[in-house]
């Protein structure tokens, strides 16, 4: 028998309760960018998850209403995963994080130290200016 959670303390609680784990939003977006697809086919758009959490994210997604799985009566037995309309409405969400990652890698870029092959070409470029 599940445990029943108590109810979370604000928006963001609420929010991070629904999507946290390495990989829900990495299985949202894929979700949201193609459409439905099966189990081996959101495997291989995350290379990097095993079977045994894809499994288990896909459930906790199911649980909280963001996910739909379609079982189909045949041998093999196939399923197919979506998002439900719920879980539709995460699509500015998924769109805005992408474009907030995007602006935060240029941020660290521009803020990391320079790599041995900069030092040297800064360097070289610095001795060529004052040869000239």
């Amino acid at each position: 028998m599940k445990k029943e959670k108590p109810a979370p303390v604000c928006a963001i609680t609420a929010a991070l309760d629904v999507l946290g784990g390495k990989w829900k939003v990495f299985i949202l977006a894929a979700l949201s960018q193609h459409g439905t697809m099966r189990f081996g086919a959101l495997q291989r758009q995350i290379p990097k998850v095993t079977q045994k959490m894809l499994t288990q994210q896909l459930r906790e997604l199911e649980d909280a209403g963001l996910v739909h799985r379609r079982i189909y009566a045949e041998v093999p037995p196939r399923v197919e995963y979506s998002l439900t309309p719920h879980g539709l409405t995460l699509r500015s969400v998924l769109a805005s994080l992408r474009e907030w990652g995007s602006v935060h890698q240029r941020v660290l870029s521009q803020n990391s130290a320079p790599t041995p092959c900069e030092v040297v070409e800064n360097m070289a470029s610095k001795a060529a200016k004052v040869a000239a």
